[in-house]
């Protein structure tokens, strides 16, 4: 209880000054209406580590993404699927995310070219700048000593060989081998591995040995050698294509020398080929399994595999198979697959629907640029983004982005700086440029270094923290 004296006073006070302190009845309330009370809160970001993409819209905080650091703890895989109409960015974004992680020295990038402007591909001007020579495959300039790629490289295991034998074949008939046709194809290559060894064995020499099969491979199975040679006709007249046809002169001879496949960046140039023509799959494959058996190594290197107008993979459904057995294999050995793609819908209404879908699954990383609403409403649905994102979707300008890292869901402003800008906007892409998502490089340098620092004394705090001890997360 007060003391008289206090209660006098405060009531002398009152009468001369007024009240000078109310009492105000506690609010109950909902959470839907204090939202318009308190302030909003900026949703949590991916960490300290990896490269700078840019700034989320709301907060304005930093946004830095890196799928090797985020594997295993808010990524269940490091691959990236980025979709969105043309204009809208999509480009630029890839270009400055390779060369920012190109700063990082365990990192390698492989890049499937199929855009192009005046005789030479999107990424020339990258390749150039980083002293990199695009291996450029050209059917009108293969025969010319122009870059060939073998199927038979001896860098290629045996298994690996019969197995890109047989994908070429498929893609190119549009059906599976045959059991018979299959085992003309296996006997063919065997002999001719066992037989030429003084050289690298090339197509025309498989092709020769389906067309004229030797006695012992019909006997060895009881079957007449006249069988054996019809058995393997279809697959030698796909493969005559490669030899004395349209693609001839890329795949029909020893590998070029001089590819250097421990380049930090490796640009595949694809511009020249008729993206499509079956031609485009069949070189996917080919690649694809090329790439697996020669640059794919368990040397703790990170690797990102980048593919343009990946729809052209993901439409046939024997090099989405080849695809997806690569990203399974690749996740094992620190590699993030990242595919561009214009509209989901070219994807999931494809002939292979079901190997898209289980390509998507695997991309644990989505960024969606401007959609039309009924397009962003489809990829929504199929993706399982928020009602909100789909929203706005149609909403973004340029440069702007929703992106989807596992659940966590922001709307990203892309920063380019001015170093990178003649380097990511070739006269084509200059419509995807806006001059207000520039960064200068002395900002992006103080956004780089406010983010060690941040991440420094997290980890000294952490250090303080009994049980705590280092530990590196990559896909490896």
């Amino acid at each position: 209880m007060r003391d008289p004296l206090s209660v006098l006073t405060d009531a002398f006070t009152s009468f001369l000054f007024g009240k000078v302190e109310t009492t105000r009845l506690p609010v109950r309330t909902s959470t839907g209406q204090a939202q318009a009370v308190y302030l909003p809160t900026a949703a949590p970001g991916l960490g300290d580590s990896g490269v700078i993409i840019g700034r989320e819209v709301y907060s304005g905080k930093g946004y830095i993404y890196d799928p090797f650091q985020l594997y295993g703890q808010q990524l269940p895989a490091p691959h990236w699927l980025v979709l969105g109409e043309s204009g809208n960015g999509k480009s630029a974004l890839e270009k400055t995310y390779v060369l920012r992680q190109l700063r990082f020295r365990d990192r390698q990038v492989v890049v499937l070219d199929a855009q192009g402007e005046d005789g030479v591909g999107e990424w020339n001007l990258i390749a150039q700048e980083l002293g990199i020579t695009p291996i450029r495959l050209d059917p009108t300039a293969a025969l010319d000593h122009g870059i060939r790629l073998n199927p038979l490289d001896p860098s290629i295991t045996t298994t690996g060989q019969l197995a890109l034998l047989r994908t070429i074949i498929e893609v190119a008939m549009g059906h599976g081998l045959d059991e018979r046709s299959g085992f003309a194809l296996k006997v063919a290559h065997a002999y001719v591995n066992e037989t030429i060894v003084e050289r690298q064995p090339v197509l025309t020499d498989i092709v020769e040995q389906l067309r004229h099969p030797e006695p012992e491979s019909a006997e060895a199975m009881n079957v007449a050698i006249d069988d054996v040679r019809a058995w393997g006709l279809d697959v030698a007249l796909v493969l005559d294509r490669l030899v004395d046809g349209d693609l001839r002169g890329m795949f029909d001879g020893p590998t070029t020398v001089g590819i250097d496949l421990d380049a930090p960046l490796i640009v595949f140039d694809l511009s020249h080929i008729d993206r499509n023509s079956i031609a485009m799959p069949i070189l996917m494959a080919i690649v694809g399994v090329w790439l697996e058996h020669t640059w794919i190594r368990p040397d703790r290197k990170k690797r990102i595999f980048l593919v343009e107008e990946a729809w052209h993979i993901i439409n046939s459904p024997f090099v989405a198979q080849l695809f997806q057995r690569l990203l399974k294999f690749g996740r094992r050995l620190g590699l993030s697959f990242v595919a561009v793609v214009h509209h989901l819908s070219d994807v999931i209404d494809g002939a292979a629907a079901k190997e898209a879908a289980a390509i998507l699954k695997m991309a644990s990383t989505r960024t969606i640029y401007a959609q039309k609403a009924d397009e962003a409403r489809a990829t929504g649905r199929v993706l399982g983004l928020p009602r909100w994102a789909v929203e706005i979707i149609p909403t973004l300008t340029p440069g702007i982005a929703v992106w989807d890292v596992n659940g966590n869901v922001q709307v990203v402003k892309h920063l380019i700086t001015e170093t990178e800008r003649p380097l990511v906007f070739t006269d084509r892409a200059m419509t995807e440029s806006s001059d207000d998502h520039l960064l200068d490089d002395d900002a992006l340098r103080a956004a780089e270094l406010e983010a060690e620092e941040r991440a420094a004394a997290f980890v000294e705090h952490l250090s303080d923290v009994d049980g705590y001890g280092s530990s590196e997360s990559t896909v490896a």
